[in-house]
């Protein structure tokens, strides 16, 4: 405030200082620690510089740390870039959905009965606790006959969940080109470059509901509310490993090939398909 003009007595009444504290430490020589902190900013700069404004605190005090054998910590190299206003540049520009535009046409408009395999594959994830984090799971099912045909388990709800479980469904059915529609919503993972290639590259139609609707992917909602009754809120679990093992036996095992569903004339997804293709055969 001195420096900007305002008389020296009323600066300091302001700030809470005597005016002859204030001429004491203008007349005191810089802490060690004051020139360590330009010294640094110095240096900082010159890197920050050197990278052409790319590098941000964590690979400045990478360089400092392992190209200058400099000690000092991480946090004292992110506070001395901020007083400098220096940051690195971020990642590539996320494409950002323009709200309530879809990304997909809706293909199926709640129409979920379909008289032949693979014609119609729905999408979607869950998330459920455990005392060591949470775990994901996404699961493709074929409408016909309500089987599980691909899923995908992990610890992160990122575009590789959903990809790996499309993967698992194309490998196992082998879907023909052009004939089945893989529907979701608009999550981040289904509007992914690495999903929506992998369907179209498979052959696939891509179709979404509209933006918040659960009705308008129903199927999948009710398959989702069965398994937390039947399985996810059955008890507490604790680790992810248990929970993956239990959803892994749920699908494969219970849902597929054991549980008995009103839709299929009380068949399982597995008997209802075998009856089907006995009777295509006959």
């Amino acid at each position: 405030m001195a420096a900007e003009g305002l008389p020296i007595e009323n600066a300091c009444r302001v700030v809470g200082v005597s005016v002859s504290g204030y001429y004491s430490w203008l007349d005191r020589p810089p802490s060690a620690k004051a020139i360590r902190h330009a010294w640094l900013t110095e240096l900082i700069v010159k890197i920050h510089a050197d990278s052409k404004a790319a590098y941000g605190a964590r690979r400045v005090y990478a360089e400092l740390t392992l190209g200058h054998g400099i000690t000092v910590g991480h946090e004292a190299v992110a506070m001395l870039m901020r007083r400098a206003g220096l940051q690195g540049l971020s990642g590539r520009p996320r494409y950002r959905k323009v709200p309530n535009m879809p990304t997909a046409s809706d293909l199926v408009d709640r129409n979920f009965s379909r008289s032949e395999p693979d014609r119609l594959w729905v999408t979607d994830i869950t998330e459920h606790p455990t005392r060591k984090g949470k775990v994901y799971c996404a699961v493709v099912l074929d409408v016909y006959s309500r089987r599980a045909v691909g899923w995908s388990i992990d610890s992160r709800p990122a575009a590789t969940l959903v990809t790996s479980a499309l993967g698992m469904a194309i490998d196992n059915r082998q879907p023909v080109d052009g004939e089945t529609i893989i529907h979701s919503d608009h999550g981040t993972q289904f509007t992914s470059w690495a999903f929506t290639q992998r369907a179209i590259d498979s052959g696939l139609l891509p179709s979404m509901g509209s933006i918040g609707d659960c009705y308008d992917n129903a199927v999948i909602e009710s398959f989702w509310s069965r398994m937390q009754v039947e399985l996810l809120d059955t008890r507490r679990w604790k680790t992810r490993v248990e929970l993956a093992n239990a959803i892994f036996e749920y699908l494969e095992i219970w849902h597929n090939r054991q549980r008995r569903h009103s839709a299929l004339a009380m068949m399982t997804p597995v008997e209802f398909e075998a009856r089907q293709q006995e009777t295509t055969a006959a």
